[in-house]
């Protein structure tokens, strides 16, 4: 991985939220790049559960100040930043008062799924776009974890194309056991071909349940990564079609050696 580039997009990350197996992989993979020489950027939602003093988190002025546009919507555009300590890695955290003040980060306290997961998302993809623009970082490869992050591949391909910084960059989706039951917002599909984006590269989306949204991130990838030994059934068979690279599941204890030799031998080739 000596001199590689790669971005690292996640829902969920450790130290900042509980460790599951998202926000453990995503820990992981970047630590792991990082030992062998890579370099890397971390990017995930600054959401409201996360302790900002105990973390150190702090804005970042230059970075922030942006509107994004979300549905017709002028939003504002926080950047927050903060270090792991014990890994001198550092973490970018896409901020805004509207969709990540509030403490939770998925669901209610009854466990129901916000109304604006599907926003939440549309805004946490265009965020890092446009703050790595801003950083004039230029990725080999881009590594989404996670479904709040899972609409970044579609963004990149499709509302970005034109983007030279992006033009060489390969697009990865780790994929993991089902993350939510409900669907979210019927009107998802409308609020993405808002942006431009054709209905018909989001077809899925006039359902956007889990394994939908998932679909239409690995749709708009250049490689998968079977990340959970649970990926539904219905999503194993949709990327078994695919003709693209897909790495199958390995256990986080040999996940180290898999992951560098997929990036290098089949991502990148």
């Amino acid at each position: 991985m000596n001199g590689k580039k790669i971005l690292f997009v996640s829902s969920e990350l450790v130290p900042y939220l509980p460790e599951n197996e998202v926000s453990l992989m995503s820990y992981e993979t970047p630590r792991m790049v990082n030992s062998n020489g890579g370099q890397i950027r971390i990017f995930m939602p600054r959401f409201g559960n996360i302790n900002e003093r105990r973390h150190q988190l702090h804005e970042v002025i230059r970075l922030s100040g942006m509107n994004l546009v979300i549905n017709d919507m002028d939003m504002p555009l926080i950047i927050k930043v903060a270090s792991i300590p014990r890994e001198r890695i550092q973490v970018y955290f896409i901020d805004n008062e509207e969709y990540f003040k509030r403490k939770a980060t998925f669901t209610d306290e009854n466990g129901k799924l916000f109304t604006d997961n599907d926003e939440r998302a549309i805004f946490f993809a265009k965020g890092v776009v446009e703050t790595v623009k801003k950083l004039n970082w230029s990725p080999d490869i881009i590594h989404v974890h996670g479904w709040m992050a899972s609409l970044l591949p579609l963004y990149l391909k499709k509302y970005y194309a034109d983007e030279p910084l992006f033009a060489e960059s390969k697009i990865v989706t780790s994929v993991y056991k089902k993350g939510f039951e409900e669907e979210l917002d019927k009107d998802m599909i409308k609020k993405i071909s808002f942006d431009g984006v054709a209905e018909d590269s989001i077809k899925p989306l006039a359902t956007p349940n889990y394994n939908n949204l998932l679909k239409v991130a690995v749709d708009h990838s250049d490689a998968v990564i079977l990340a959970s030994e649970d990926v539904p059934q219905e999503l194993q068979e949709y990327i078994s079609q695919l003709e693209k690279p897909v790495l199958s599941y390995v256990p986080i204890q040999e996940f180290e050696e898999a992951y560098a030799n997929f990036y290098n031998n089949e991502v990148l080739k």
